[in-house]
């Protein structure tokens, strides 16, 4: 199992895979903006940076995945990254099967949120042990996370899922222990780290 592992790392730590990913992930967060283009036009422009969430995750880990190939660590963006990736990846998985559960069916471009989403929140989780970040990277993180929920449900910018509204409450309460979660699995990761440093 160690040696699968090291091989597994071997190929995603791989200066042309990376390049690869960063790739993927810079088409798909161009593509993440543009689905909330509609959302966008109907927000005041001083939520804007607090309304697409998915895609602003995978740029944090465009931005992190870049300093990796160049050989830096951007450590904030690398908090925002795991943190960000693994909770909006969870989030909008969750919100699409809700939504087959309600509708009794999902379209294809449905379908290819939850695979997308899901990976976002694989890739985040694979590269752990790439993250350089710190304490104060990871207050800083829990800060932005808690900040983007309290305008997603005090001040109503979550994305749009209509056929859901009606449990707007119980998703606002689910969010924020997912965020807390995240939050949670960064601070574990800091930890290790320094216990692994302190060796």
């Amino acid at each position: 199992m160690q040696s699968l592992w090291l091989k597994l790392w071997y190929m995603l730590t791989h200066r042309g895979f990376m390049t690869a990913v960063l790739v993927i992930n810079v088409f798909g967060t161009i593509y993440g903006y543009i689905w909330y283009g509609g959302q966008l036009a109907n927000t005041e422009p001083h939520f804007w940076l607090f309304v697409p969430d998915s895609p602003t995750a995978s740029l944090f880990f465009c931005i992190a995945l870049f300093g990796w190939i160049i050989g830096k660590h951007f450590k904030l963006i690398e908090a925002l990254a795991l943190v960000t990736l693994v909770k909006y990846g969870i989030w909008a998985v969750v919100m699409n099967l809700l939504t087959v559960v309600e509708l009794g069916s999902l379209s294809p471009e449905g379908w290819m949120l939850v695979f997308s989403h899901f990976m976002m929140a694989v890739q985040a989780v694979l590269y752990i042990p790439k993250y350089a970040f710190g304490f104060t990277q990871v207050i800083i993180a829990a800060i932005w996370t808690l900040h983007n929920d309290v305008i997603d449900y005090v001040f109503g910018q979550m994305p749009t899922y209509r056929i859901l509204d009606q449990y707007a409450a119980q998703i606002g309460y689910f969010t924020f222990w997912l965020s807390i979660a995240c939050i949670a699995l960064a601070y574990a990761v800091f930890s290790k780290r320094k216990g692994l440093q302190s060796l």
